[in-house]
């Protein structure tokens, strides 16, 4: 009887899958759920209930960071920013379609931040308590399909010590409504390696977990397709998936597949392949996903640091927060390949991601432009210290590490899983009290990440320790030049500044291949001429881009010793960064207007020259000024004459910095020339400008799309009677007025010290800048946008987006 029944049970799901295929329904709808959401700032009793009222809240899209415009508060510390501590609620009301009944419905946030709880109907459906990772929550049987249906979400940014940098709040990236069949493939479900690559042909290795088949004998295969950069299938294969397995998802390694000619990912040339992989139940296709991923070799050693398809690549990196400026932690594509496109720009090939995972959107993005991503999970490992969550990090770590490594181990980007930061500071911030800093705490880490890729090597950043915990303050802490224990026994041995004692440390432990995880900015060119470059991985910049939080003094409120401000205007040093990091011939000239800001911090000393491009100043002051050139020598005209021609020889410390001493200030002109050979390769000209008497606007997306998830950034300046932009004028208030198919996101001059916020119209000049950020509305149309300042002509921009 048993058997009939089991029978009977398979040809009723048979004749449902015929039935489903025959309405055209299609295997797996991903739907964006980042529209239409109501929003109150604010702890409030019964808002997760249904028919609790938000008539009055809010109405907006996400992603949305509910702290950055929040007044800035000189009581709330620099260390999250000068903002207070809050919680934001968020409710959606939608109908589920017809289509969707006897099939799974799943909610899928990618992050709260920066602790979550989320219900549909009235019922908790799930929450995290780490918001830089997401989750997925099944609210197939809590859907209503004769009335409206209700999500409600609540935020909170967690205690005040909980973080040491700015967090934001709220739902501050993409969330998905994904409807799907019994039987599918699991979140993050499929992972691909590439286990041997030739020039002939590359070996495709698919593993995909399933959902939906455990104890069962399902007549299913799994087919899949590999389709290449241009789009067209180069290989494939059909597998039966296994029957009567028990475990709740099911694992299949599937049959290899070649690929003939493989195109590899690189830095230069990143090519990406997609493995659309189907579930086939009893003839029809009942679930399919389609995987990006990228054929590359990666190798680590000690003789050469590291290698990318068999070359050897020196990390030129920065490490940085991921807020994205006046959108705070608001995880817009567009701000997102905005920053790494300005990057690129100038050399740069590498970010960590500290100290956190980042949005999905971000790696998917470094795939596509080619930068290479130290994958970063935690800061510290303790229970009580800088603990973001509420659950001690001993009974949550485990979770987190699985989520983190499922979602990220398809980017052919990232090449280094980092577990932490900076441990070895205090015995309680290394994890599991094993008495060895966290050596062992590592160790089991080290043996969950291979559990779920083994393809990439694992590290932790260290620092500000030695071996024992001896730290700056200690006598012996520059004569015992030990490095700190765990730094020897992670795969990858990184460290957050120190260059100067990497020497001393190989000689306590040769095996260690060692990255600068942490360099610091004020050091200009030295940490990068001070690694033995052809043995060593590279290194990241810290705060290489201004962010909010860790500040050291009000009204400053983020870091800004920076190559970048917020808005990411670069720094005169991003051109002498740029000039170590590229071969392209440059010269930039730096004037010194005001006293460089610098301080310790973190037992290293970090700050900014205050340096800036421009010639207007006082009459009959002297200043300082440094061109920063790759090459030969430069000669520095003032006013057509010559001050002289110096040579580009300074030690490492001060390689490409050629200075020139008081200088007399005089409007007019100074023009740096570099010479190579004797031969011009590059110049630079200032001059002084006349008074400001209009505004000018430069849009930079000009293929703006609708869809409401694209971002235009368009820069307003103060120009005088010649178009040229006037640093000097008075801080005006510019009025942005926008008309048609966009709406204002934010407003921004990239000033950390001021006190205004980023919603609304207005903003004032700073150093003659501003920048409206439009969203894009969801219907494609003609955009004006419209810039008014005091005393200043006005300017127009148009365009149509589509």
């Amino acid at each position: 009887m048993g058997r009939k029944i089991f029978l009977l049970y398979l040809g009723l799901a048979g004749m449902l899958m015929t039935a489903r295929a025959q309405t055209g329904t299609a295997p797996r709808i991903t739907k964006l759920f980042n529209f239409g959401w109501k929003f109150h700032y604010g702890d409030i009793e019964g808002a997760e209930k249904p028919g609790f009222s938000d008539q009055s809240w809010e109405t907006l899209d996400i992603p949305h960071d509910f702290q950055i415009n929040q007044p800035w508060d000189k009581t709330a510390g620099g260390a999250r920013g000068f903002k207070k501590m809050g919680v934001g609620w968020y409710r959606k009301t939608f109908q589920a379609e017809p289509a969707w009944k006897s099939r799974r419905v799943i909610l899928d946030f990618e992050g709260m931040m920066a602790l979550g709880k989320a219900w549909v109907n009235g019922h908790e459906v799930g929450a995290t308590d780490y918001g830089y990772l997401g989750f997925g929550a099944d609210i197939t049987k809590l859907l209503h399909y004769d009335r409206p249906n209700v999500v409600a979400v609540r935020c909170s940014t967690g205690k005040r010590g909980g973080s040491r940098w700015y967090t934001g709040g709220g739902l501050f990236r993409d969330v998905h409504l994904i409807i799907k069949d019994t039987v599918a493939i699991a979140r993050h479900g499929i992972y691909v390696t590439t286990p041997v690559i030739g020039p002939d042909k590359a070996t495709v290795k698919i593993r995909v977990g399933i959902d939906g088949i455990t104890n069962k004998s399902y007549d299913l295969k799994i087919e899949t397709r590999i389709l290449g950069p241009d789009g067209k299938e180069v290989a494939s294969n059909t597998a039966d998936a296994p029957k009567r397995n028990k475990l709740r998802t099911v694992e299949v390694d599937l049959p290899l597949l070649s690929v003939p000619a493989p195109k590899l990912w690189s830095i230069e040339t990143p090519n990406l392949y997609n493995a659309k992989v189907s579930l086939i139940l009893n003839g029809r296709k009942v679930d399919q996903v389609t995987q990006e991923f990228g054929i590359r070799t990666i190798e680590f050693s000690k003789e050469f640091g590291f290698k990318l398809n068999g070359k050897k690549v020196f990390l030129k990196g920065i490490a940085n927060h991921d807020d994205l400026g006046a959108l705070g932690v608001a995880a817009y594509e567009t701000a997102i390949a905005r920053e790494m496109d300005t990057l690129k720009a100038f050399g740069f090939n590498a970010i960590r991601t500290s100290h956190n995972p980042y949005s999905p959107s971000f790696l998917k993005l470094a795939d596509k432009k080619g930068i290479l991503i130290v994958d970063e999970l935690y800061d510290k490992w303790s229970n009580h210290s800088y603990l973001l969550g509420e659950k001690p990090w001993t009974s949550t770590w485990y979770k987190n590490e699985i989520e983190w490594l499922k979602r990220d181990r398809n980017h052919p980007s990232v090449i280094l899983w980092s577990f932490g930061n900076e441990l070895q500071m205090r015995e309680d911030l290394a994890g599991f009290p094993t008495g060895d800093w966290g050596v062992t705490t590592y160790r089991i880490m080290n043996v969950l990440a291979k559990r779920y890729d083994s393809t990439r090597p694992t590290t932790v950043a260290m620092f500000p320790a030695r071996a024992g915990g001896v730290g700056k303050s200690d006598p012996s802490f520059n004569t015992k030049i030990v490095p700190p224990e765990l730094a020897t026994v992670t795969e990858v041995s990184s460290f957050n500044y120190r260059w100067a004692n990497y020497q001393d440390y190989l000689k306590h432990a040769p095996g260690m291949n060692i990255f600068q995880s942490e360099a610091s900015t004020n050091e200009l060119t030295a940490p990068f001429f001070g690694m033995n470059r052809d043995k060593m991985i590279g290194l990241a910049y810290w705060g290489a881009i201004s962010y909010w939080g860790e500040s050291n003094k009000w009204p400053k409120k983020g870091w800004d010793y920076s190559y970048f401000d917020h808005a990411l205007n670069p720094y005169p040093e991003a051109y002498l960064i740029k000039s170590i990091f590229t071969d392209k011939p440059l010269v930039r000239i730096a004037v010194q207007g005001t006293k460089a800001d610098s301080m310790v911090w973190n037992d290293i000393m970090v700050g900014r020259n205050n340096a800036v491009s421009q010639w207007n100043w006082t009459k009959g002051k002297s200043y300082n000024i440094n061109t920063y050139t790759n090459a030969e020598e430069v000669e520095l005209l003032v006013n057509g004459h010559s001050v002289g021609i110096k040579k580009n020889d300074a030690p490492g410390n001060k390689k490409n910095i050629i200075l020139w001493e008081n200088i007399p200030y005089k409007a007019g002109k100074i023009v740096a020339i570099a010479r190579t050979g004797g031969k011009e390769v590059a110049r630079q000209e200032i001059e002084s400008t006349g008074k400001a008497v209009a505004l000018k606007l430069v849009a930079e997306n000009n293929a703006w799309k609708a869809g409401g998830m694209d971002l235009n950034y368009v820069k307003v300046y103060a120009v005088d009677k010649k178009g040229r932009r006037v640093y000097t004028v008075n801080p005006e208030t510019v009025t942005f007025t926008v008309n048609g198919a966009a709406t204002i996101r934010a407003v921004d001059n990239g000033d950390q010290y001021s006190d205004g916020l980023f919603d609304g119209n207005k903003k004032k000049l700073h150093n003659g800048f501003a920048m409206a950020i439009l969203r894009s509305a969801q219907i494609a149309g003609t955009v004006t946008l419209k810039a008014d300042a005091e005393g200043l002509k006005s300017a127009v921009y148009r365009t149509i987006t589509k």
